[in-house]
């Protein structure tokens, strides 16, 4: 009986490894990141660490309610179960994009 999962066969886009969202957020600790909760609120900052529940631990944070800066925290907990995502921040211009 085969497996349908088809690991080695084909791979689609041509490159490298496949990149799991577990590997993403291992390659994101250190870096500032945006967090954004179920109630609409994001919290920016540098990701510190996280655990499986996706409960996280965030530095130099800053709280955001309707895009306006409302709050800037040293360090922050975030518990898992209110977390609607987790992305890096947006390049700027000047960042070369």
């Amino acid at each position: 009986m085969s497996s349908g999962g088809g690991e080695k066969s084909g791979s689609v886009g041509g490159g490298g490894a496949v990149k799991t969202p577990s590997d993403f957020l291992k390659s994101i600790r250190g870096r500032p990141v945006v967090v954004k909760l179920n109630s609409g609120v994001d919290y920016r900052g540098i990701l510190a660490c996280l655990d499986g529940y996706m409960n996280i631990a965030m530095e130099q944070t800053e709280e955001y309610v309707n895009g306006q800066l409302k709050n800037k925290y040293g360090d922050a907990f975030i518990r898992g179960n209110n977390v609607l995502y987790i992305s890096t921040t947006k390049r700027t211009l000047t960042d070369g994009a």
